[in-house]
């Protein structure tokens, strides 16, 4: 039920990211009269040719999925207009259904 999403198609990379818009933002931009954009980034366990267990069986996410959902979170940010937002998030989810290379671009360019 998400309020939009789309699946990219990259060669043989297929992400599919959706967009939840929900009202409020962090504490530290309350009162600013500004919007948030966060995302989420994740990689099915058959994404890839060989199965990788889910990050959140292991209790954690890795160094590399935090990384690329703050690359995909500050590319948003720096190309909205964080003011036209009001005091709302938006928060974008992108699960990687086939990884053949480029999923961090595919990734931002679907969120979009």
């Amino acid at each position: 039920h998400a309020e939009g999403a789309v699946l990219v198609e990259f060669g043989n990379t297929k992400v599919v990211c959706t967009a939840t818009v929900e009202a409020g933002v962090p504490r530290f931009m309350k009162g600013q009269g500004k919007g948030w954009i966060t995302a989420e980034y994740g990689m099915l366990p058959r994404s890839t040719h060989t199965r990788n267990n889910r990050e959140a069986a292991r209790g954690k996410q890795g160094g590399r999925t935090m990384e690329i959902q703050r690359l995909i979170a500050r590319a948003l940010r720096a190309a909205v207009d964080l003011k036209a937002l009001g005091e709302n998030t938006i928060t974008i989810d992108c699960d990687v259904l086939q990884a053949d290379g480029g999923t961090r671009t595919a990734s931002i360019s679907g969120a979009c």
